[in-house]
């Protein structure tokens, strides 16, 4: 019996337990100066801040955030040693100009967003809310008040469609019973209508009465769903419960309420949705991660040069040691001064320290400062044409694509390992009734009703029908149960079993006009689309939900208008994983109603119960499971008189504790609901979303593994595995349920060696597996099982295990631990990974993950909000990584080599220039040119190539999913292509320095061999990235022919000053054919190793790209339309020219 284990004994323990908390809130309601008094700990003000800076924070903010990128710390360090005369190189002022650039473009930006930012602060604080001053002479109405002077203990009055400025606790509603209607899409995206309540002690009140009202609640937290306080109306009065259904958060929007008043607990930056306010983690690519390899051999070739020069520099002064009091730029004395005084000679040993340091300015540029921006602005316009994909864009709900990780876009061409979820990810998350065991009984819903049918019997509710706006098909036999046999056993189980449906939940009915004036439509809205699917099914069935308030509920019972007491309600939580509500139905009798999984449901049943009834519900619990349905148990017991009172007594003690609420309701929930009878059992279909199987498939054929992560019971996970083509019925399936630490261990061994037995041979090749005889395997665990193996020895067992099966599904894993799962996989691999999922209980995977995917589902935005990038159905992750993913890995990829290349022909040229200039480390190139060339004369041209190039087009990279292989086997962006660009660098800074010379042999000054340097390295770099454009569109080609324009016309204004040393000497070059021969030569001898490659690695090697890319231009010629894929419509310019 109940009694037995809620006794009155457990009630003193109960109540030491449920006292107030150390540091609980106290707001007097109506009296903001007593609940902000000193002590109170309470926010000053209702204005929210969101900006990062204010005018006296920004600049040395600013500047601190951005020097956490250690390259520029390394050019801030350079450009101030530039400042010593023994050590300086550039002027000055020029050594600040590339780093000062970068720094003032970023500043810029950032101050932009900020200011965006704080004009829409501005706007949210200003937003007019009506205050009601009981405490004034104008208490009989409402004062008019800016969102930023609400304070704590005012009341608050927001009318219909008003938006909450304020985390308040509600008093009163224009509805008699306290119930408030609202969207709290502006918090987590839901646009479905959530009930809230006034509590019926309050609601009944005048204003003026609630005056003096004290209020206990929770100081200021994260948890949105959770709030826990009391009130107290004046004097000795009892202690009155408040929970979340009695506050509603900032943001939210009151709907079909004309009213609420409410009293402001917490306001601006306390709020819950502002302590909430965290963007997406910060995230750094891959491609930026291994560019630091590259840069720290930089590093080293350049010390090494560095010190090269610099032991020459010591031999060649001692060579010249009885020369230096005449030669001009280490002369020993200095005459101009009487008497006269050394000058800039040294001595050898700082000689040689000084020309290592100034090596190192002068081929600073080895490690390209410009190529962060060229990245940043390539990233941001990528986002840009991804957001605008028409064919990433869900039809039914406008949902594009999101970028809210500006950074990692080319991570989408390197994704090995996909973690999704199931519910609402996979499957549509929309639940449809399909079938229910009653009593032992299968009843499949397969007939539908008949156009303006509702149930059994019509809801008739002031002469007009009312009828679901949902309608789900009925089994004719259950009908006719419950219509002429509802006295016997199995009608009475029938009743009880809708009962329960109707009433164990917290969905609030909405009434919807209709072009019929007689008719009504009933919306069942509710945060849970099980609940939902439930409902809908007990009003098919003529057991028809009317109305909700806090403490009733009405429903149309077979054509009879019943109210139900609502005495109390136990909520789900993933501990129980069950749900109860206590129920005072007309007869005044009272029943729990449960309903819950079967794993739990079973174990606490009466033991007197049916063995029989039993067997047969779990019979067709394990039927509905192996088609794919979700199940649900339902359960319920009567509750005597004295079981009632003593459930009561402990509720009340515990819903009223400021501490620990929850878990004193979760062990009054677990008492109570015990020696259940089995009403029966529920399956519902959540149906697979358009297009997953087939977007499965590509993700397998493109070589890219997916794990399948979800909290459904095994059969339900292994049939939607089955219908979404993830398991196929030649695998082998290794299941693994073990409860205990030694048998993980072994089933973990045992799956090692049968895979090992199964796979008789493998070979890896364009990133995918294809083997000569397979036989493919799909490891399938569970969550218990997990329990013992995460974080402990058993982690490289399940790795080794699970990287060699085929698929992996894990089936009833908690949150934490799907994101255990995919930390197993990064923290054993290199391999790129990345999630997807709809829900709250997603975000700790995507997270994890390298990539984080959310999907703008049924279940909220927690899982956008929390994602790098977010989609409206999983569909759309075949072109976001096979398309978009291969593009951006390629066009970043080549921008940072190309980077490499272009700032290491000029470094090399200034090299083999100090061997001719006595190690002075002088350059022929001007200042201004040299700092033009990395800023304007090739800086465009590559931004705008790795925004715009496509190597393929679009049909054909879903066409052909294997074209991803590139990605996976970082063939744009590896050691050797570095190695060889390299290589080519040093071949073009040798042909540029000396051709000249043999054209010229020793009649060219400094400033015109600079002036046919800068022109040859200008050309020879933009002709190199020309060579590699896959695709041309009139803005590259504008870009290029612009870019080299301005070039041209640059250098000629630069001779063209009268104080530039190279005064004309541009325009005396080109007026001679020598010049243009030898440019001619430069550019020839230069580029013909390349050339040579290319043509080789195209004609003789090709890889698969180069081979689909000769395919294409065959079917283009031929017009074959069998190999054109019918291309989606893109807003990428370049794609409608590719």
């Amino acid at each position: 019996m109940l009694s037995s284990k809620l006794s009155h004994p457990l009630l003193p323990s109960m109540a030491s337990a449920a006292g107030d908390p150390q540091h609980a809130r106290l707001v007097f309601v109506s009296d903001p100066d007593r609940s902000s008094s000193p002590g109170a700990d309470v926010a000053a003000s209702n204005a929210i801040r969101t900006t990062k800076y204010s005018l006296l924070t920004f600049i040395p903010r600013n500047l601190f955030e951005q020097f956490r990128r250690v390259a520029y710390i390394y050019f801030l360090a350079l450009a101030l040693l530039n400042q010593i005369p023994q050590l300086t190189v550039f002027g000055r002022r020029t050594a600040f100009l590339p780093l000062g650039t970068v720094l003032l473009l970023t500043a810029i930006k950032d101050a932009y967003e900020d200011y965006q930012r704080h004009r829409s602060d501005t706007a949210e604080n200003n937003r007019p809310a009506s205050v009601l001053p009981l405490r004034s002479q104008q208490a009989a109405s409402t004062v008019g008040k800016k969102w930023k002077e609400i304070r704590v203990g005012e009341l608050v009055r927001v009318e219909a469609n008003g938006t909450i400025p304020c985390d308040m606790v509600l008093l009163a509603t224009s509805d008699p019973t306290g119930v408030a209607y609202v969207q709290t899409i502006n918090l987590d995206g839901e646009s479905n209508l959530k009930s809230c309540y006034a509590k019926l002690e309050t609601a009944a009140l005048a204003p003026e009465a609630l005056a003096g009202a004290i209020i206990r609640c929770e100081p200021p937290n994260l948890d949105i769903y959770g709030f826990q306080a009391t009130i107290e109306l004046g004097g000795d009065g009892p202690r009155i419960p408040l929970g979340p259904a009695n506050i509603v958060l900032r943001g939210c929007d009151i709907k079909n309420t004309s009213w609420v008043v409410g009293v402001a607990v917490y306001i601006g930056m306390e709020t819950k949705v502002m302590l909430n306010n965290s963007g997406a983690p910060s995230k750094r690519s891959r491609l930026e991660t291994l560019m630091n390899r590259e840069i720290v051999v930089l590093a080293v070739i350049m010390v090494g040069i560095c010190s090269l020069i610099a032991v020459s520099t010591v031999i060649w002064l001692h060579s010249n040691r009885d020369k230096l009091d005449t030669l001009p730029f280490y002369r020993r004395k200095d005459y101009s001064k009487v008497p006269p005084r050394d000058f800039l000679y040294n001595g050898l040993g700082l000689e040689m320290l000084f020309a290592f340091l100034k090596s190192i300015f002068r081929f600073q540029n080895f490690i390209p400062i410009s190529l962060y921006i060229s990245m940043e602005l390539s990233r941001l316009m990528q986002s840009f044409m991804m957001t605008q994909d028409e064919s990433m864009c869900h039809e039914a709900t406008g949902d594009k694509l999101q970028c809210r990780a500006l950074n990692i876009n080319e991570d989408l061409g390197q994704i090995k390992y996909v973690f999704s979820d199931k519910t609402g990810t996979l499957t549509e998350n929309k639940m449809v009734f399909h079938c229910a065991s009653i009593h032992g009984i299968d009843y499949v819903c397969r007939e539908p009703l008949t156009p303006g049918e509702v149930a059994p019997h019509p809801t008739v509710v002031d002469g007009q029908v009312w009828r679901p706006k949902v309608m789900v098909n009925t089994d004719r036999k259950l009908l006719r149960l419950l219509e002429t046999e509802r006295d016997t056993e199995a009608g009475l189980y029938a009743i009880n079993f809708f009962l329960a449906l109707a009433t164990c939940n917290t969905i609030v009915p909405q009434v919807l006009d209709t072009s019929d004036p007689g008719v009504k439509l009933i919306d069942y809205q509710g945060d849970s689309p099980d609940e939902q699917a439930l409902v809908y099914a007990a009003a098919a069935y003529g057991f028809v939900l009317i109305q909700r308030t806090s403490a009733h509920i009405t429903i149309d019972v077979l054509g009879q208008r019943q109210r139900f007491e609502v005495l109390g309600l136990h909520a789900f939580d993933s501990d129980r994983k069950r749900m109860s509500a206590v129920i005072c139905c007309p007869d005044k009798s009272v029943k729990l109603f449960v309903k819950g999984a079967d794993s739990v449901m079973f174990n606490i049943l009466d033991g007197s119960f049916d063995l029989e009834i039993v067997r047969a519900t779990e019979m067709q619990l394990h039927a509905y499971s192996s088609l794919g349905l979700r199940t649900l148990v339902i359960g319920m017991r009567d509750l005597s008189g004295r079981e009632f009172e003593n459930w009561k007594a402990c509720y009340n003690i515990a819903s009223t504790s400021l501490s620990g609420r929850a878990d004193l309701l979760g062990d009054i929930a677990i008492q109570v609901e015990s020696d259940l009878r089995i009403l029966g059992a529920t399956g519902i279909e959540d149906k697979l979303q358009q297009g997953v199987p087939e977007a499965i498939e590509s993700l397998r054929e493109a070589g890219i593994r997916v794990w399948v992560l979800t909290g459904d019971k095994q059969e339900t996970a292994i049939s939607i595995g089955y219908s979404c083509k993830l398991i196929s019925d030649n695998m082998s399936q290794i299941i693994i349920n073990s409860h205990s630490k030694e048998s993980c261990k072994q089933s973990l061994e045992d799956a090692i060696t049968m895979c090992e037995n199964l796979t008789i041979s493998r070979t890896q090749t364009d990133g995918g597996s294809n083997a000569s005889a397979i036989v493919p395997v799909a490891l399938i665990i569970d969550g218990p099982t997990l329990v013992h193996i995460l974080e402990t020895e058993l982690e490289d067992g399940l790795y080794r295990a699970a990287t060699s099966c085929d698929v992996v599904l894990c089936c009833r894993v908690a949150p934490l631990q799907k994101a255990g799962i995919v930390a197993l996989v990064k923290k054993r691999t290199n391999d790129m990974t990345l999630s997807i999922g709809d829900g709250a209980n997603d975000v700790s995977m995507i997270q994890m993950a390298d990539v984080g995917i959310g999907i703008s589902g049924q279940e909220g935005r927690q899982a956008v909000m929390a994602s790098d990038f977010a989609i409206g159905q999983f569909r759309f992750l075949v072109p976001l990584l096979l398309v978009h993913g291969h593009w951006n890995y390629q066009r970043i990829g080549y921008m940072i080599i190309y980077n490499f290349y272009r700032n290491s022909v000029v470094v090399f040229l200034i090299f083999w220039y100090t061997f001719f200039s006595a190690f002075s480390l002088t350059s022929p190139i001007t200042d201004a040119s040299g700092f033009l060339y990395s800023a304007v004369y090739t800086a465009l041209p590559t931004v705008m190539v790795g925004i715009y190039d496509q190597d393929l087009t679009h049909g054909t990279l879903l066409k052909f999913p294997q074209l991803y292989g590139p990605g996976l086997r970082d063939e744009h962006y590896n050691v050797k292509l570095f190695v060889l660009v390299m290589l080519d660098s040093v071949w073009q800074s040798l042909v540029t320095a000396f051709v000249p010379c043999l054209f010229y042999s020793a009649t060219l000054d400094d400033s015109s061999l600079g002036d046919i340097w800068i022109i040859s390295v200008v050309l020879l770099v933009n002709i190199h990235l020309a060579m590699d454009v896959f695709s041309w569109n009139w803005l590259l080609l504008v870009t290029f022919w612009g870019v080299t324009a301005i070039a041209m016309g640059c250098i000629v204004a630069i001779d063209a000053s009268p104080s530039m040393p190279g005064y004309w000497a541009i325009n005396n070059l080109m007026a001679t054919k020598l010049f243009w021969l030898c440019l001619l030569f430069i550019l020839v001898l230069a580029l013909l190793p390349r050339f040579v490659v290319k043509a080789f690695a195209s004609y003789v090697q090709p890889d698969d790209v180069q081979i689909v890319r000769e395919i294409e231009k065959v079917s283009k010629r031929k017009h074959d339309s069998a190999l054109e894929a019918p291309l989606r419509s893109s807003s990428d310019p370049q794609q409608q020219n590719s």
